[in-house]
């Protein structure tokens, strides 16, 4: 009787185990959950279901608490007070920049198997990219865990482009060129632009004419001395003169020109990111999504260099329940709401084997062929005074009021 006794509690031991369950008897675990998502958001509706579901299947609580994009401004304080927050998300550089000292690492966790991973350790399931670039933000130590991923990129209508005739993505300039000259023949501005955007085409642009060393180099020092910010200057004079660019983009506040030019299909393309296919989803549910690289446009860096990042789980060091609250964020970002996750808010999964939404298939290439990871705006909004410097003179450009020379007179001062 002793044996069976002794046999029956190993069982049940490797039982509790292999269910990854470490509630005891008589005890709640209760996790709670600060997030940069609205309620009502597609990617607040799926973290919600998927608390409830993770509750029913493993009797831990998860308490979501959706600050929306007031996170930024609420979580610091309430870390600082030591409110109970085991988990909170928003953008990698934001969560390892502004609150990097409430990360907890999570080397020893991303090698375990989880139930969702397939037998598989977690850090092998997930895009590898993003995770070496978590990676490197934690200065070697895996501190956050991406989700929702981006890329920015050339989001182009599909429809405009085959009225159009154009058979042929632009990889360069002079493709870029070909492809407005069709669309204007047929009644369509080539690109547009809104006001929060202009840093973002300028700083890209930079890269794709001098390069990224020599880009970083004007965002940090505020130099644009540069003779690629001339060319860059007469290039885009050009475009407006030939009417490749929509003319209300001179004076678009974000989101006028992604609503009114590009959902209407009064221009064809907009340098944006993977999220626009759901942000204006309301206002083109029809529309056939396309996406590609910017093009290359001198002797700097190529296609192969885009600005990708993603959104990010962390885990408070202070959290008195690390491991369930791992085991959550797993849950999140493999298997069923991975899927879900995408499906709904048109995103790119994080999980190596979910699938991507049709709308991004092009994207997925682009990202899967960047090997230079750029930062946001590739680092023209770092400085407030860059920003609204450029803004204005691209403004200005586009519009007329300046040509090239004086562009590039502007952007020295």
């Amino acid at each position: 009787m002793k044996r069976i006794i002794t046999t029956i509690a190993v069982v049940l031991a490797a039982l509790a185990v292999l269910g990854g369950c470490t509630k005891k008897s008589g005890d709640e675990i209760k996790l709670v959950h600060w997030t940069m998502w609205n309620e009502a958001e597609p990617q607040g509706q799926i973290i919600s279901q998927a608390a409830e579901a993770f509750t029913k299947e493993t009797g831990i609580k998860v308490e979501v608490n959706f600050n929306g994009r007031d996170i930024r401004k609420t979580l610091q304080p309430a870390l600082d007070a030591g409110e109970v927050i085991d988990i909170f998300d928003e953008d990698i550089d934001r969560v390892n920049g502004s609150w990097g000292n409430y990360l907890l690492p999570l080397d020893s966790y991303i090698t375990k198997t989880y139930s969702t991973t397939n037998g598989k350790p977690y850090n092998e399931v997930i895009n590898q990219g993003l995770l070496i670039l978590v990676k490197e933000r934690g200065n070697g130590s895996v501190k956050t865990i991406p989700f929702q991923p981006f890329i920015f990129l050339t989001m182009y209508n599909k429809d405009l482009f085959d009225k159009a005739g154009i058979t042929v993505l632009p990889k360069d300039w002079q493709g870029m060129l070909d492809a407005c000259a069709k669309l204007k023949a047929n009644g369509v501005a080539g690109i547009t632009v809104d006001d929060a955007y202009m840093a973002a085409l300028f700083g890209y642009c930079m890269v794709r004419i001098a390069g990224w060393n020599a880009t970083r180099a004007m965002a940090d020092n505020n130099d644009f001395s540069s003779p690629a910010v001339l060319e860059f200057g007469r290039i885009w004079e050009n475009m407006a003169r030939n009417g490749y660019i929509h003319p209300n983009a001179a004076g678009n506040v974000w989101p006028s020109g992604q609503i009114n030019d590009f959902a209407t299909g009064k221009a064809a393309m907009y340098l944006n990111g993977s999220w626009l296919p759901n942000e204006i989803k309301g206002n083109a549910p029809n529309m056939r999504w396309g996406s590609f690289a910017w093009p290359a446009m001198g002797n700097g860096d190529g296609v192969y260099a885009n600005n990708y990042s993603a959104q990010c789980f962390a885990v408070n060091k202070n959290s008195k329940h690390p491991e369930e609250a791992f085991r959550f964020i797993v849950y999140l970002t493999t298997g069923k709401w991975d899927d879900e996750l995408a499906r709904e808010s048109l995103s790119i999964p994080i999980a190596n084997a979910s699938k991507w939404p049709d709308d991004l298939a092009e994207a997925k290439v682009v990202m899967e062929n960047t090997t230079m990871p750029l930062p946001w705006a590739a680092g023209m909004e770092d400085r407030t005074e860059v920003n609204a410097k450029i803004k204005d003179s691209f403004s200005k450009l586009i519009k007329g009021d300046y040509n090239a020379q004086q562009f590039a007179d502007a952007m020295r001062k």
